[in-house]
């Protein structure tokens, strides 16, 4: 073994740290290979808003002259400013089943975190919205849209390296249409919600998605302002959001609550592409552009991407009134699974509503703290 590390400065370095992955998981059935111009646009800080504020370095764990690893490390001015203390991140973590591959990727992450003054490292957190840790829990099955995936033995390898877990972000799932159901009290008292507060939920509008988005950016920045982990999003981020999710979203179960013209809540729910796109070794064209553009409707897997309430609507059964306009619109179709994700573990105003319909708990992702 002769291991060592390098810094990705050439596009070629850069090629070899994005394909990675497609090489250590090509045998592994459950893993859904990312479409690979999404990846190159994820690392490009000309087109990722969220990556083009940050410093970052990434790096390639060779042996001899194989890459066997990869990892990146960066800091985020706003997350520290929101956070009010000095945090290094790493994410996009990726190795073989080996403990001197991790112990030499963390090491390279620690030096450059020491050496920028920073005594804790939070991770994994990757480049995008709402990837967030590693999976702890729910190996068997396949992620959903958006979602990360990794082998068991990830976390072995951070406990080894002197990572203590900081938090976990729970997944829900319903896998049949018989199941999902909602109690007889949130039927009932919808109606008389919507006359109480005077709240109406529409669909986003397609033709006008890009300000909708940000009207949605607004409500989470003020929702979730207390979350841990909280960031906010700029309107960069908007923007980019909007563009990425207009080929994919389905406006019946992407809906605004609104009280006149003010947005008070909203819910995202995306269909799961990775039905579409898991055979195709992250190729889009021209198949995958193909099955978005004419199998989209037949499938029939749903994640429950991002629910937001504004502090003064929060209580009032805001929540109920999305669940119950995404049950009608589901079960009018063939339906697989739905997942709710990335709910914080120890919040209950939301992990409960959930399990009283009758989800239960699948995923665990898990992010990890090393003091240095």
């Amino acid at each position: 073994m002769n291991l060592r590390i390098e810094e990705v400065k050439t596009k070629k370095d850069l090629l070899k740290y994005i394909k990675l992955p497609y090489e250590l998981y090509k045998n592994n059935p459950v893993w859904v290979p990312p479409l690979l111009n999404e990846e190159k646009k994820k690392f490009d800080p000309r087109k990722n808003p969220y990556l083009s504020r940050c410093e970052f370095t990434h790096f390639l764990l060779y042996d001899n002259e194989t890459v066997v690893g990869r990892v990146s490390a960066f800091t985020d001015p706003i997350s520290e400013e929101c956070w009010g203390e000095k945090v290094a991140l790493f994410g996009s973590y990726e190795t073989g089943d080996n403990q001197a591959y991790a112990d030499r990727l963390i090491e390279a992450v620690k030096e450059w975190a020491e050496r920028r003054g920073f005594n804790k490292i939070w991770g994994p957190m990757h480049f995008e919205s709402q990837e967030w840790g590693f999976l702890a829990k729910g190996f068997e099955t396949s992620p959903m849209i958006m979602a990360p995936y990794n082998p068991e033995f990830y976390n072995t390898q951070m406990l080894e390296c002197g990572f203590k877990k900081i938090k976990d972000l729970l997944v829900y799932d319903i896998d049949s249409p018989d199941k999902y159901q909602l109690p007889e009290r949130f039927i009932r008292f919808c109606d008389n919600i919507e006359k109480k507060y005077n709240v109406k939920i529409r669909p986003v509008n397609m033709k006008n998605l890009k300000e909708d988005v940000r009207r949605i950016v607004q409500v989470t920045n003020v929702s979730t302002s207390n979350n841990w982990g909280f960031v906010p999003v700029t309107q960069e981020e908007a923007d980019d959001m909007a563009k990425s999710l207009k080929m994919v979203i389905n406006p019946d179960i992407v809906m605004l609550a609104e009280v006149g013209d003010r947005p008070v809540g909203y819910l995202i729910v995306l269909p799961d592409l990775n039905q579409l796109i898991k055979d195709l070794n992250g190729k889009m064209f021209p198949k995958g552009v193909l099955r978005i553009l004419f199998k989209k409707n037949s499938i029939n897997q749903f994640r429950v991407w991002a629910l937001g309430i504004i502090p003064e609507y929060q209580r009032r059964a805001i929540d109920t009134l999305f669940y119950k306009k995404l049950y009608d619109v589901l079960t009018k179709r063939p339906l697989l699974r739905v997942e709710a994700n990335y709910v914080l573990e120890d919040n209950m105003a939301m992990n409960n509503p959930i399990l009283k319909m009758g989800f239960k708990e699948c995923k665990r992702y898990r992010v990890y703290e090393l003091n240095i």
